[in-house]
């Protein structure tokens, strides 16, 4: 039977025709408002960067699984990191126990960050990190390192995820309160805009958002709600926003309704366009473009019939291509089970290069341009989108909307109705509540295990190096950080410092504890 509308609850019609008097104008590739992308050529001049996500166990063995995929193809790094880093606990302290290197990569110091990036030109591959609360004392470390090797600050390429914003909606590794944590999240847009010019600062993600259970229309609306808080703090900051928007990017999910992530992408586009030009005032055309990152559903991935996820991650792929994602992460195939092996990353990088390579689909600029569906969806979410945005602003904008609960409620909610659908059948899950098989072949596939040898050795490699630094001159470093956190000074250089001097991720976020205090999310009640 053919659904009567999507997941978003858009009516769906047997046919589209053409999209007459629409007030949405998509305009032209490499034009404003960039709905149909933000390069006149897309692809035609190189492919989006295939940026596979990955961080396990100690910094040595990640090392190992970036280097076997960029021998393989890869063309971009992204960093996977443990909870304890990305909560700003050393792998010694007692909340690290039994989640050390479990879900990403343990990093607890410089040294840690040289292993990482041990062999990998820094100055000519670029890093994505997907950290957070502690975001701005993980790019120090790899600014520390980078200095080390004597590579300006102005060569490094890259990414830190640095949005706590949807940490607090959908995902809590968040550590302070919003107001430090965004001043945080400025002080690192200042500083790179200096120092840094080629880092994108933060990456709004709707990814998480998303995963939480979310509607595309949701996932563009709060993510671009959240865009705003951090326009209007950097403007707060005294920042002049066309010296940072260009180098904001954003980081959205790609799921199973295909047609309608092909036009989430355009819509997303062209309300960020507007909403820098016509609400922001910015000028260059670099800071009204939405350059973004996709990675595929992990939601989407099933634990029965794990192959069936590789057609899940084509599909969810192709659909970023299509809609002009400039990076791209294909999760593999085991993913709903454990992280990936080498071989099932492998798979999935061999995913993306087969869609690049042999499909055709980069060889034409916006190939669905014309589409009456995609375009009039496009529409569609553009307006249901903008709605959802006017509404939040009317709360006094997404801090508001998060602090009183009503955007995980409305999250939550959503979530609630998609798993009914699943559990009625009205939602088909192949291989799960349509065509299930009874038996035991999951048992058969090799997945990744984090030996419990890594917590162990993390801590003991942690205890030498402080073993082997300068103490006084750490305490010093930190009573810097101490004393520039009590103020308005930008924290960035002091985080430098500190780390080069061998203060560890935890001693810093600890000094930052104790002046911005720590965030505890209220209660919400249904």
């Amino acid at each position: 039977m053919a659904r009567e509308e999507n997941a978003s609850g858009i009516p769906l019609q047997a046919r589209y025709d053409r999209v007459e008097g629409t007030p949405n104008d998509l305009g032209e590739p490499g034009a404003f408002p960039y709905a149909r992308g933000i390069r006149a050529d897309m692809y035609r001049g190189r492919l989006w960067t295939m940026r596979q996500y990955a961080g396990f166990a100690t910094a040595a063995e990640s090392n190992a699984r970036y280097r076997y995929l960029l021998d393989r193809g890869q063309t971009g790094l992204s960093v996977a990191f443990d909870l304890p880093t990305q909560l700003g606990y050393d792998s010694d302290a007692p909340q690290a126990h039994g989640e050390v290197g479990k879900v990403g990569v343990a990093i607890d110091s410089v040294a840690d960050m040289e292993t990482l990036f041990e062999g990998i030109p820094l100055d000519r591959v670029t890093v994505s990190m997907t950290i957070n609360a502690p975001a701005s004392i993980l790019l120090a470390m790899v600014l520390a390192v980078a200095r080390r090797r004597g590579i300006a600050f102005d060569q490094l390429g890259g990414t830190i995820q640095n949005d706590v914003l949807k940490e607090y909606v959908a995902r809590g590794t968040y550590i302070y309160p919003p107001e430090p944590s965004i001043r945080l999240v400025t002080d690192v847009m200042a500083y790179c805009a200096r120092e840094v010019p080629q880092w994108n600062t933060i990456s709004i993600s709707g990814y998480h958002i998303r995963e939480a259970g979310s509607t595309a229309v949701e996932e563009i609306a709060f993510t671009l709600s959240n865009a705003k808080a951090y326009l209007r703090a950097a403007r707060g900051a005294g920042i002049d926003l066309d010296a940072v928007a260009p180098r904001i990017s954003f980081f959205w999910n790609a799921h199973n309704d295909f047609f309608e992530e092909v036009a989430k992408f355009r819509a997303a586009r062209l309300l960020w366009a507007h909403i820098t030009r016509d609400e922001f005032g910015c000028r260059d055309p670099r800071s009204q473009m939405l350059r973004f990152h996709t990675q595929t559903g992990g939601s989407t991935l099933t634990a029965q019939e794990p192959d069936n996820n590789v057609v899940r991650v084509t599909l969810q792929a192709l659909a970023a291509v299509l809609g002009g994602t400039q990076s791209l992460h294909t999760n593999g195939k085991d993913e709903a089970l454990a992280l990936p092996t080498a071989e099932s990353a492998k798979l999935a990088l061999r995913t993306q290069q087969i869609i690049g390579y042999e499909s055709g689909v980069a060889d034409v600029v916006d190939p669905l341009a014309g589409s009456y569906y995609v375009e009039s969806l496009t529409n569609e979410l553009v307006d249901r989108a903008r709605r959802l945005i006017d509404e939040v602003d009317a709360m006094g904008g997404s801090i508001a909307a998060i602090e009183s609960g009503w955007m995980q409620t409305r999250i939550a909610d959503s979530a609630y109705r998609a798993q009914q659908e699943i559990e009625s059948g009205a939602s088909v899950v192949v291989g799960v509540n349509r065509f299930a098989e009874t038996g035991t072949a999951n048992a058969r596939i090799p997945l990744q295990r984090i030996d419990e040898r890594v917590e162990r050795e993390q801590a003991a490699r942690l205890r030498a190096f402080r073993d082997a630094r300068d103490v006084a001159c750490v305490e010093a470093r930190l009573a810097s950080v101490r004393a520039a956190a009590s103020g308005n000074e930008n924290l960035m250089p002091h985080f430098v410092e500190a780390v080069d001097a061998g203060a560890t991720l935890g001693e810093i976020c600890n000094v930052l504890r104790d002046v911005f205090g720590t965030y505890h999310a209220r209660e919400i009640v249904a």
